[in-house]
């Protein structure tokens, strides 16, 4: 991401190129993009090209950089998509990332910061979205180098994750928090995003079986299975006998955690392919 965006944030005189990605061993069409850490040198930069780009000729090529770059990166490895993991934060690269996007998802914890961040999400996201409605209407932008998107982002659903589960479903304290969530989104987000025109048609959202609640899914704490993912380099519905490691019941257990992970994130892909394939007319 720094290398190829330093193009742009660096003025030099050459046009950004879609980046060489590394392929993910053992599954095939899957690529990465690394992320660096002095793409945060970027973010005041950006912040400032957001402000005053109507007016300032040399930062006019800034806020379509980062969408350019994703899109000649993609084009390089036939990508269908391209998922963006996001920092936790409401600054500048964040707002640009989530105004270029196709789509977006809401990750949360049941726990009362994120009922706290999903307020704060709704007062935010109309704020961007207009802005990038008027930054896509500004002449300097339409004929940047890098022009900048109209806005179109809509929301896919909101993922509930890292919970402690008890007898195949949360306990009782994750479990209030999870319904508080809920009611928050469906309450206080759905109704400015669907004012601002980031929300997809009801019945699509019907259609994936999804609630008013536009839950995607609810994802337990997988404890130890993580830490075995991450030694073995090995996604966690892959996991082998030998390389948990364990014997008897413990193993029994660990196995039924892990065919329940390929069971969840099978579900949510699932979900996630309707509503995007359908989104788009595809």
């Amino acid at each position: 991401m720094y290398a190829g965006l330093a193009p742009a944030f660096e003025s030099r005189p050459e046009l950004i190129q879609g980046v060489e990605c590394i392929e993910v061993e053992g599954r095939e069409g899957l690529f990465l993009l690394p992320g660096h850490i002095g793409v945060s040198e970027y973010e005041v930069t950006l912040g400032i090209a957001q402000e005053l780009s109507g007016s300032i000729q040399t930062l006019q090529n800034l806020p379509g950089s980062i969408r350019f770059l994703l899109d000649q990166t993609a084009d390089r490895v036939s990508a269908d998509f391209v998922m963006v993991d996001m920092s936790p934060g409401l600054g500048a690269m964040n707002q640009n990332l989530l105004a270029t996007s196709d789509f977006f998802i809401v990750p949360s914890s049941p726990d009362f910061f994120s009922v706290m961040a999903i307020d704060s999400l709704a007062r935010v996201l109309p704020r961007w979205q207009e802005w990038a409605r008027r930054a896509s209407q500004l002449d300097l932008l339409r004929t940047a180098v890098y022009p900048f998107p109209e806005p179109h982002t809509k929301l896919l659903g909101t993922v509930v994750q890292k919970y402690r589960p008890r007898a195949g479903a949360p306990a009782q304290a994750f479990q209030q928090w999870i319904d508080i969530l809920a009611e928050k989104v469906e309450a206080n987000l759905m109704p400015v995003l669907r004012n601002s025109d980031m929300t997809l048609p009801d019945e699509l959202y019907a259609s994936a079986g999804m609630g008013p609640d536009r839950c995607l899914a609810v994802i337990p704490d997988f404890n130890s299975l993580i830490a075995k993912s991450q030694e073995y380099q090995t996604p966690v519905f892959a996991l082998s006998p030998e390389q948990l490691g364990q014997a008897g019941v413990v193993l029994e257990a660990s196995e039924g955690s892990r065919d329940q992970f390929h069971d969840t994130f099978t579900a949510l892909a699932k979900r996630l392919v309707t509503l995007t394939g359908n989104a788009s007319g595809n």
